[in-house]
């Protein structure tokens, strides 16, 4: 679906250059749910830039399948003079694509995840996990093939991040949906994803990928596993932590 070819990215300042990504190269293959951990300003987000077009590679490419990509933030960013219905319709707005069949789509989705019952409310009136299942469906209501995470679970306090983490991964593979997560978290990363990718400090390049190939599709699953304590270990001794 993506992919880094040998990728480098240089900010350019009045003060200077600043080097964030070098030689990069790992791809995202269709169906596939790949997280990208690395420490905190290794240019983690600039990945993302790039991967939605944002940014122009300074050396290399990024290869993509399609431009119909979704940007999940680290916060909610939802409208809170819109209700979740007028939320959910925001993309379809300004992508110009409003019309009845769309609409419809993305109130099956919300009544499809649980949010059937709240339409008619404004985001103050929902809990932070309530919010950010409403920002994915919102997300996924313009039907992107990709979507981009940038630390969407940063913000909740720990019992509703691993609940928001389970909810959001199952509607991912629900739908059918390739993901790239950008996060500093590694439970999160290996509960969540199919790869792990391990990134150095600044300038980023890849310094491993970890196949999560054992439990089954269900993060809380995967958390009880032997072979999780493994890999974190295998993990942290690679960011070297």
């Amino acid at each position: 679906m993506v992919e880094f070819k040998e990728v480098s990215y240089i900010y350019h300042t009045k003060n200077g250059e600043t080097k964030a990504v070098e030689n990069m190269s790992f791809s995202v293959k269709k169906g596939q749910f790949v997280s990208v951990i690395g420490p905190s300003g290794c240019g983690k987000t600039t990945i993302l830039s790039l991967a939605a077009g944002l940014l122009t590679p300074s050396y290399g490419k990024v290869e993509k399948q399609s431009n119909e990509y979704g940007y999940m933030l680290q916060r909610d960013a939802l409208f809170p003079w819109r209700t979740v219905r007028g939320n959910i319709f925001l993309p379809l707005e300004i992508k110009k694509r409003n019309s009845p069949k769309n609409r419809e789509n993305a109130l099956m989705l919300a009544e499809k995840y649980g949010l059937k019952d709240f339409l008619d409310k404004t985001p103050n009136e929902l809990s932070g996990g309530m919010r950010q299942r409403v920002a994915l469906i919102r997300t996924l209501a313009a039907q992107p093939d990709l979507l981009l995470l940038d630390e969407p679970f940063s913000a909740l306090d720990y019992q509703t991040r691993l609940e928001v983490c389970d909810d959001v991964q199952t509607i991912i593979k629900s739908e059918k949906k390739t993901a790239l997560l950008v996060t500093h978290d590694i439970s999160e990363a290996i509960a969540l994803s199919d790869k792990v990718v391990v990134l150095s400090a600044r300038p980023a390049t890849v310094i491993g990928e970890h196949n999560i190939d054992f439990g089954d599709n269900n993060p809380k699953h995967r958390r009880e596993c032997p072979e999780f304590a493994t890999c974190f270990e295998a993990l942290r001794r690679q960011l070297g932590i």
